[in-house]
């Protein structure tokens, strides 16, 4: 299968997770050498916790930097940061 049609797949699963139809449009279609990387469904746990990303949604109230502590914390790595910090919308 190639890397185009597996993403396609992963897409697919998307999908079926979130419970929502998607249209989705792609653009262009490359070949990806296997040899630097694999879809996220592909990685094991180990190759999750380390070279994944944790989609968070913060509450208020933590600092950015008392969640990221948490996390270490709760999955007993040394090495954790996150990406920056949104200014909260107040409607």
């Amino acid at each position: 299968m190639r890397v185009a049609e597996k993403g396609i797949e992963f897409l697919r699963k998307l999908d079926t997770f979130g419970g929502v139809k998607r249209r989705w449009i792609i653009k262009v279609e490359s070949e990806t050498d296997f040899n630097y990387g694999k879809l996220p469904y592909e990685r094991n746990v180990d190759e999750l916790l380390n070279y994944g990303i944790i989609n968070l949604d913060k509450p208020p109230g933590p600092t950015s930097h008392e969640v990221v502590a948490w996390v270490k914390k709760l999955l007993n790595i040394e090495k954790a940061g996150h990406g920056g910090t949104l200014v909260p919308v107040h409607l």
